[in-house]
């Protein structure tokens, strides 16, 4: 998927201070950021390559451009594996990349920037994340986002409804005939969200592997997107998702009653998209500004609101807020920390055991 939004700002006046790349992005003044005398639109516009639906970051685009008219805003949609590998590409070629990466594949995130390819940076927006959502001021997780279990209410009666991932597979394995070729998930092969998603649901309990033999027997349908899964949950196509993103089920939900919303209560994950700036950023002072707005207690409003994510920020409240989800689910909530956790199955040998691992649990073995 590859989509994109374009605001581009009327400069106006301009303020004669050059942007630099450097090894450290410095905190933009409280009066904004300074604009070099003679740029262009182009050339004040901060690009973004994100795993966000571009429906989603509408709000917190126009949100940014509010409150920062001078500075435009390219947005570029892809999907998390896609998004990684063009970003490494264009650095290669030596072509100009994004100012910021937004991506919901938190493993690959991290991997950039243990890899060199992220800025440092901190200001008061950074400094109100919970120690577990930042890494090396590198690496910045901007939502608190819990991952469900999805079904048809209107085909899936309400005592077969799973609670945990247990009463899934014995579900599965129970009524094979209501549910063959009715279930569906990521693709952890295509989707480097899923294969997070799979990769932490191994290392919570060893048991997810019954799950995923009964997946297997059930001839389970994989896919890159929840948005995939949650188009042929809501056409009766599928009866049930697995591992999907509570955001854009909840937003799904608001607008079709036949949409229902677990949250297990074994364990439930929680993921954070991750902003990073790359170190070869063409604008590293602009994507600094948004990522500052992102983190500010207005942009976290909106990703609660209309944006209709999970704030992180500790002040916002309301059903899509961190301290909602910690009131409502307690200690079954599982958030995936934002450290070199994350890069354990990105070792080529160890993802290809575990990947094989996968395939074979699949087939029953």
């Amino acid at each position: 998927m590859l989509r994109s939004l374009i605001f581009v700002a009327w400069l106006g006046v301009i303020v004669p201070t050059p942007v630099h790349a450097q090894a450290t992005v410095p905190p933009p003044n409280a009066d904004g950021i300074a604009v070099p005398a003679g740029v262009t639109d182009e050339q004040a516009t901060v690009v973004i390559y994100s795993t966000l639906d571009a429906v989603a970051a509408q709000p917190l685009i126009e949100g940014f451009r509010e409150a920062h008219p001078k500075i435009g805003v390219q947005y570029l949609e892809l999907n998390s594996n896609d998004l990684y590998e063009r970003f490494l590409a264009e650095l290669e070629a030596g072509r100009p990349s994004a100012d910021l990466l937004l991506s919901s594949a938190m493993d690959l995130q991290l991997k950039l920037a243990n890899d060199g390819y992220a800025l440092a940076y901190s200001s008061a927006a950074t400094s109100q994340l919970p120690d577990w959502a930042v890494w090396r001021n590198e690496a910045f997780g901007f939502t608190f986002e819990p991952v469900a279990i999805v079904y048809n209410k209107d085909l899936v009666p309400p005592e077969e409804v799973p609670s945990t991932r247990y009463e899934l597979a014995q579900l599965l394995q129970s009524r094979p005939e209501a549910y063959f070729g009715k279930v569906a998930t990521y693709d952890p092969e295509r989707s480097g969200f899923g294969f997070l998603l799979i990769t932490r649901d191994a290392q919570q309990s060893p048991e997810i592997w019954d799950l995923v033999r009964s997946f297997g027997e059930s001839k389970v349908k994989l896919y890159s997107t929840t948005a995939a899964i949650l188009d042929r949950i809501a056409s009766g196509t599928f009866l049930i998702g697995y591992n999907l993103l509570g955001s854009y089920s909840r937003a799904r939900a608001a607008v079709d009653p036949s949409i229902g919303i677990v949250l297990p209560k074994d364990y439930t994950l929680v993921m954070s998209r991750i902003a990073l700036i790359p170190k070869a950023a063409p604008r590293p002072r602009l994507a600094g500004l948004f990522l500052d707005f992102l983190l500010s207690k207005d942009g976290q409003q909106i990703v609660a609101g209309a944006s209709q994510l999970y704030s992180i920020h500790p002040e916002v409240t309301g059903e899509a807020t961190a301290a909602a989800l910690r009131a409502s689910e307690g200690d079954s909530l599982k958030p995936i920390q934002v450290g070199p956790g994350l890069l354990v199955y990105l070792d080529q040998v160890k993802r290809q055991k575990f990947l094989k691992k996968w395939q074979r649990a699949l087939a029953g073995r």
